[in-house]
């Protein structure tokens, strides 16, 4: 949003008759919470809840009280930022705080949920998730499993008499743009548990304590499917939003463009104007700037994007609606000095202003 302001002052400079809306975007991952609150007249709420080792974090999470929505980040609970690579470890690793905050929203009225799951310290398949939801993950001996992926060894069967009574009631749209199944070459502990933590031996482990868990699940929710695309995400947790919950999985900047009704905006317009840190291929791929063009797109306005920087591959943004992109820094600098707030604001404000007087002019 603050970037989105700074380029309307400087379109301002050039005409101050324009108008500019200012709309909030994301697309799933980190800072989804800030731009849904801050652009649909949320609230954020903090809540203490376990961490991703146990211990205790202040977990901050949006609602949109229009709509009973909660806006959570599963990373804000169960993050890989929350814990030291020296203490990285996905056997000890628990999800219970994302199923913490999601109790805690229903508490609050909340029965519609944007959960984004990138980012996470976890590989137990959303067990602990789960537990803190009121399912039983039981050992032989009718214990609890212990939290982390360690747990998923002994875990014997799956209960649901105790499940938070409103659970049924709630839909969950959970932003997840990976297509990795749960096991496999190309399952969640083969692909990301070494940035998690995890060794060649514990992947293994994992793959196979993942699998038995997939097979229990489905003896009494047929619709459990490790197969799946996106069952991989976050450790397994798509697998166990999937199979436990009311939910689907989509692309981030498709939820975040449908719940801030942004083509309501759009279709008016003249100019649509967005952004990213750098524009590269990945952001042809699919990210945030080329989502908000298709929508542009659909009714024949041009686009045009700001940002840090480009790559020279970023040339396939303008295949995919991006019209003409601008990198804001203007002269010699330092990463550093860039994204100091101060200078990445004038910095945008000053480009937009130039852009503007370049397209009045009509060149």
């Amino acid at each position: 949003m603050e970037a989105g302001y700074a380029a309307a002052e400087g379109f301002r400079r050039a005409d101050s008759s324009i108008q500019v809306d200012v709309r909030p975007l994301a697309d799933g991952g980190e800072g989804t919470v800030e731009a849904l609150v801050s652009g649909m007249n949320g609230i954020l709420e903090h809540s203490m809840v376990t961490g991703p080792l146990g211990k205790p974090v202040d977990a901050v999470y949006g609602i949109i009280p229009e709509t009973t929505t909660a806006v959570i980040e599963m990373s804000a609970s169960s993050g890989i930022t929350l814990i030291s690579v020296e203490e990285r470890n996905p056997l000890d690793a628990t999800t219970y705080g994302v199923g913490e905050l999601i109790r805690d929203a229903i508490g609050k009225g909340c029965r519609h949920f944007i959960v984004g799951i990138g980012g996470s310290a976890t590989n137990d398949g959303g067990a602990g998730m789960l537990q803190a939801l009121g399912f039983g993950l039981f050992d032989k001996e009718g214990r609890q499993i212990p939290f982390g992926a360690k747990g998923l060894e002994l875990l014997d069967s799956i209960t649901d008499e105790n499940v938070v009574p409103e659970l049924k009631d709630c839909s969950f749209r959970i932003a997840c743009d990976v297509t990795n199944p749960l096991c496999g070459t190309e399952g969640c502990s083969a692909v990301y548990g070494p940035q998690k933590g995890a060794t060649p031996s514990m992947i293994m482990q994992m793959d196979s304590w993942l699998s038995d868990y997939a097979e229990l699940a489905k003896k009494n929710y047929p619709q459990a499917d490790a197969e799946q695309g996106g069952t991989g995400a976050a450790g397994g947790l798509g697998f166990a939003f999937l199979t436990f919950t009311n939910a689907c999985l989509e692309s981030g900047i498709k939820i975040v463009l449908d719940e801030t009704r942004l083509e309501d905006y759009i279709r008016e317009a003249d100019l649509v104007v967005t952004g990213e840190g750098m524009l590269d291929f990945q952001t042809a791929m699919g990210k945030a700037p080329v989502g908000v063009a298709a929508l542009a797109k659909k009714y024949g306005i041009p686009v045009i994007a700001f940002a840090g920087g480009v790559t020279k591959e970023a040339g396939e943004c303008n295949k995919n609606g991006i019209d003409a992109f601008f990198p804001i820094v203007r002269g010699v600098s330092t990463l550093d000095d860039a994204i100091k707030n101060e200078n990445a604001k004038a910095n945008i404000a000053d480009t937009a202003e130039q852009v503007l007087r370049l397209m009045q002019a009509g060149i």
